[in-house]
């Protein structure tokens, strides 16, 4: 769902190590707009932008290799943090989590880069 969705307004790459960090970047993306929409208080189009949050992170769960050690398990745990913490700021309209995940996404990006070269 949060792959077809970013799919949706972006060309994404075969290479999966490309998908990945551009599915990071929808994240930051996302959030942008869910941020605006706190903002406006346009209640309908920050949980729209929350659930394609929301969707990207299922499909980073997704497509995790748990047979390739504690990793995948880390990434899963801190996934579905994300996506805790997404949904208790769309109803408490806190931005401070919004920025916290924003934090952690940059965060992934950096690391994710530094890992595969990109």
């Amino acid at each position: 769902m949060g792959l077809e969705i970013y799919n949706q307004q972006n060309a994404v790459s075969d290479d999966p190590y490309v998908l990945v960090l551009k599915l990071y970047e929808g994240v930051i993306k996302y959030l942008s707009f869910v941020k605006n929409a706190m903002e406006e208080n346009d209640v309908e189009t920050k949980f729209t932008y929350i659930n394609k949050t929301i969707a990207i992170f299922d499909e980073l769960r997704n497509v995790l290799d748990f047979d390739g050690g504690d990793v995948a398990y880390y990434l899963d745990g801190l996934y579905l943090y994300q996506i805790e913490t997404l949904f208790s700021a769309g109803i408490d309209d806190n931005l401070n989590s919004v920025n916290q995940v924003i934090k952690v996404t940059q965060g992934l990006i950096d690391a994710w880069k530094d890992e595969t070269g990109l």
